[in-house]
């Protein structure tokens, strides 16, 4: 597996660009911004992006990806409960003082149980609403690797005063879908450093029971 992270954008929100090595194809996760630079990794591995995954519809983390389906046309997906949000970019970028992306079109919803490839590499789709209603993770279950957004971090979890937000939610999904997980499961959160299942499951302040 190719799995490259980049922080993009004034939030610095981890873009993942992964890839299977000997079919060349790939998948980019939450492309928010720096497309360039995302474009740069991918033409730097050859690789033919196949899916261009958005984890929720926050802009830091759907600002870009209009322009990387332009560049790869790779389908856009996310999950449906979160249409609304991103009806809402203007007013999202007027909140961080981000430049407007334009209107993002989704290609292709996906739910809980769907699965997102690149050659080999299989994710399958967990709908963990909180951070938003259309949060979703990404778990490669071969490779123990959990793409997070927003929904769980290193010592943390996603804030939920936002529009779509509820932490009782959260907390549902964390504790009934990612903390079923094994404990040695890499976690890629949405923003800041890796961290493992175990470890969260250890030392999370809001894990413990």
């Amino acid at each position: 597996m190719i799995h490259e992270i980049l922080p993009v954008g004034p939030l610095q929100c981890n873009c993942s660009i992964i890839g299977d090595e000997a079919m060349r194809e790939a998948m980019v996760i939450d492309p928010g911004d720096n497309i360039a630079d995302v474009l740069g990794i991918i033409t730097k591995h050859n690789l033919h992006v196949k899916e261009i995954v958005i984890t929720h519809a926050h802009i830091d983390h759907v600002g870009g990806a209009m322009k990387l389906r332009a560049a790869t046309g790779a389908p856009i997906l996310l999950n449906h409960n979160d249409y609304t949000l991103l009806k809402m970019l203007d007013l999202q970028a007027a909140w961080i003082g981000m430049a407007v992306p334009g209107k993002v079109e989704i290609d292709h919803s996906i739910a809980e149980a769907d699965k997102v490839q690149a050659g080999a590499l299989v994710a399958n789709v967990l709908h963990t609403p909180g951070h938003t209603e259309g949060s979703i993770c990404l778990y490669f279950p071969i490779e123990k690797k959990l793409i997070a957004g927003d929904t769980l971090f290193a010592g943390s979890i996603g804030r939920t005063d936002l529009p779509g937000g509820s932490f009782d939610k959260i907390i549902q999904s964390l504790r009934g879908k990612l903390l079923a997980l094994p404990d040695e499961t890499m976690v890629v959160p949405g923003h800041g450093p890796v961290t493992t299942i175990g470890e969260e499951r250890k030392s999370n302040p809001f894990l413990q029971k």
